[in-house]
């Protein structure tokens, strides 16, 4: 990773935008406004002039002011109103106060001889930047991701929101980094730094609507929505509009260039409605990339599109991959046996649904689907190959749209959630972790923001009537108890916490709520001994780490064209007996491990929280067992078989190769009698595994 010889304008960058703030000499800065609501727009100077902006045509007010960066402005409407910039680069003050001018040249690039990575070397890990620390607790935590193994972090969405905390997907000016965060020179100096230790960067976008507080385009620009189409945000964004198309094109490519990220993740496409202005957002962006340099662009779209994600010879290839919530979803019900809300969907056989996940990526390729009616969802993918799929057993939506925020630690048997884990860390799919688990958190990430007044009892509010209509919340008791999104306490129960850290804060508070407790209740240990959370979280790393290692050394080089081989049932999950039921529904009873589930698609309340619940056991109960097969690059076979369920199961006639990876350990020995034991997976691979490790590329030529 060390830098080149360049010359010194390589150090630092700027993507030039056709509007907002420019600075375009010593003390003087260019600004420009699509405003075509307004029949004048004034530039308003703090502590400074107010300057009538020129009308060039179509919309378009520009002016020149003797101000450089630094410098904090807004914009004057007819009425007298004054609005920050829709592309302002900074907030200091938040979304109601002026936008500030910045000089992207400030910043000088260290690492300017990084050119990213091959997408198929891709391991994510999703990181929520303010639970972190900002952009410098997150720049601290690096160099432990790239010894784990992780070479990409993704971002949750940066773009200024209102208030202090908040998942980012409320952002209403989506060109400035959250100030709560840092500063954008912060921001580039976490980048830098990734980029030395080898890691990528992605940032996760959102262009399908605006937050519900702070946005004023409505006051200056109504073209910018379409009012004859609804949305649970307002009227829809209008992308079909040249000017709004453009002022997203413009922000993927300012965050590609300017903050020199390596790839864009884009929120829920679905709502935006419009596939050909994103094939058209996929085309500018590929065309303005450096011949050697590698960016990837990754789609969150509940239509399964597969032709967004297929590219032939001689054309653009627009997106690389797809998050795949279908390989989640289906084993999320074998792992817990929730089938209520979407689970719903993948309840009835979801070990074969599992087997096609794997073979062919998407679960629904155009069946009709519960959740949608009974209309179509999907296009087929099998023809894509595996990497086009991001698989993850958990992600901020995942975990964080609970209502008590559990992750899989709380909710699976750990034995057969490290067998989900190998199963993901080591199929060709892309894998992707959430902050926390590597160490096996069991800390929640609840879902917060920081409105006040009626907007923040709408938010409140709203959540919880949407859980009402699940059978774990149907108490109106039991609802009061979901945690306050703007209420502080969420937010700091969701920080990202060592386990060392994490555990004495809960041994203390179990000690202030009950001092007379028994300590067998807390996690102690005897002096001179680890503390048995530090002991777990390490037993946990090594896992992650190990599974990686093996990734990054034998199968990440000859993931290129690599295609499946098929997968195939073992053994579909038993439906529970009425003991077994019982327990699992006490188990999800309402109480301290008690959730419901909310998704992207339901939108009672103005922000990000919709609910999709559970309460009742699996109708078949949790378990089942797949074997998938894949034939990788130069020709070896890679075969993985896994069984999460609590009896052996036929595993039938043994695959080629050797045995690279296991769970739990030793589990190879039950293979002589031609089953795998309980909650285990085994990954198989042809070929001379010495020799490809000696000569890696040599093996592959």
């Amino acid at each position: 990773m060390s830098d080149r010889t360049v010359d010194v304008r390589q150090h630092r960058h700027r993507h030039m935008l056709p509007f907002g703030a420019q600075p375009i000499g010593n003390d003087t800065t260019c600004f420009r406004l699509w405003a075509p609501s307004c029949e004048h727009v004034a530039l308003a100077i703090e502590d400074g002039d107010t300057i009538a902006m020129a009308a060039t045509g179509e919309g378009w007010f520009e002016a020149e002011a003797a101000c450089g960066p630094g410098a904090r402005y807004r914009y004057r409407l007819d009425d007298g109103l004054a609005v920050p910039d829709p592309a302002s680069r900074f907030q200091p003050d938040d979304v109601h106060g002026p936008s500030m001018v910045v000089d992207p040249y400030a910043y000088e690039w260290r690492h300017t001889g990084w050119r990213g990575r091959h997408w198929t070397e891709t391991v994510l890990y999703e990181i929520h930047v303010g639970a972190m620390g900002g952009y410098r607790g997150v720049g601290a935590y690096l160099p432990e991701l790239a010894a784990l193994g992780v070479t990409a972090i993704e971002l949750m969405p940066v773009a200024d929101f209102s208030g202090a905390r908040n998942w980012g997907y409320d952002g209403v000016l989506p060109f400035a980094p959250d100030s709560t965060y840092g500063t954008p020179d912060d921001l580039k100096a976490l980048i830098d730094t990734a980029h030395g230790l080898g890691i990528q960067v992605f940032l996760d976008v959102v262009y399908n609507h605006f937050g519900p507080d702070g946005n004023y385009l409505h006051d200056y620009a109504a073209a910018f929505f379409k009012d004859d189409t609804p949305t649970p945000w307002g009227p829809a964004i209008d992308f079909d509009q040249a000017e709004v198309g453009q002022f997203f094109i413009e922000n993927a490519l300012y965050w590609i260039h300017e903050y020199r990220v390596d790839g864009l993740r884009f929120d829920a496409v679905h709502a935006i409605r419009n596939p050909a202005w994103l094939r058209t957002l996929a085309e500018h962006v590929r065309r303005s990339i450096e011949i050697d340099r590698h960016v990837h662009l990754v789609l969150e779209n509940e239509q399964n599109l597969a032709s967004l994600l297929s590219c032939s010879r001689g054309q653009v290839c627009h997106f690389d991959a797809q998050w795949n919530d279908d390989v989640h979803n289906t084993l999320h019900v074998m792992l817990t046996g929730e089938t209520e809300g979407y689970y719903g969907a993948y309840a009835e056989a979801p070990a074969r649904r599992l087997a096609r996940a794997l073979a062919e990526g998407f679960v629904y390729q155009g069946e009709p689907s519960v959740l949608h009616d009974g209309h179509p969802r999907g296009e087929p993918s099998a023809a894509l190959p595996p990497s086009a799929f991001v698989f993850f057993l958990q992600n901020h939506d995942q975990i964080g749209n609970r209502a008590m925020g559990e992750r899989l630690t709380r909710l699976a048997d750990h034995d057969a959630l490290r067998a989900a884990i190998a199963l993901m860390l080591l199929s060709p799919q892309i894998p992707l972790l959430f902050m926390g688990e590597e160490f096996g958190s069991t800390q929640p990430f609840l879902f917060f923001t920081d409105y006040t007044g009626p907007l923040a009892d709408a938010v409140r509010e709203g959540r919880r009537r949407e859980f009402a209509k699940f059978s774990a919340f149907s108490d109106p008791a039991r609802r009061a108890r979901i945690p306050d999104p703007n209420d502080r306490a969420t937010f700091e129960q969701s920080r990202f916490a060592r386990p060392l850290d994490a555990a004495r804060a809960h041994d203390a508070a179990t000690s202030d709520a009950s001092p007379a407790s028994p300590a067998s209740s807390r996690s102690t240990s005897h002096p001179g001994e680890p503390h048995p959370a530090e002991s777990d979280a390490r037993e946990w790393r090594h896992f992650y780490q190990a599974a990686l290692a093996v990734r990054h050394r034998l199968l990440t080089p000859r993931l290129e064209r690599t295609r499946s081989l098929g997968a195939r049932v073992l053994v579909e999950p038993a439906a529970p007996d009425g003991e077994t039921a019982a327990l699992l529904a006490a188990r999800r009873a309402p109480s301290a491990a008690s959730s419901a589930h909310a998704s992207h698609g339901a939108h009672d309340s103005p922000t990000r929280s919709g609910a999709l619940a559970y309460g009742a056991p699996a109708s078949n109960g949790r378990g089942g067992g797949v074997r998938a097969q894949w034939r990788l690059g130069d020709g070896e076979v890679l075969t993985i078989a896994v069984n999460l369920g609590d009896t052996a199961l036929a595993l039938g006639d043994l695959p080629p190769g050797t045995i690279i990876f296991e769970t739990p350990d030793r589990v190879r020995d039950t293979l002589d009698a031609r089953t795998l034991a309980p909650h285990a997976a085994i990954v198989w691979l042809t070929g001379d595994l010495h020799a490809f490790i000696r000569h890696p590329l040599e093996t592959l030529a």
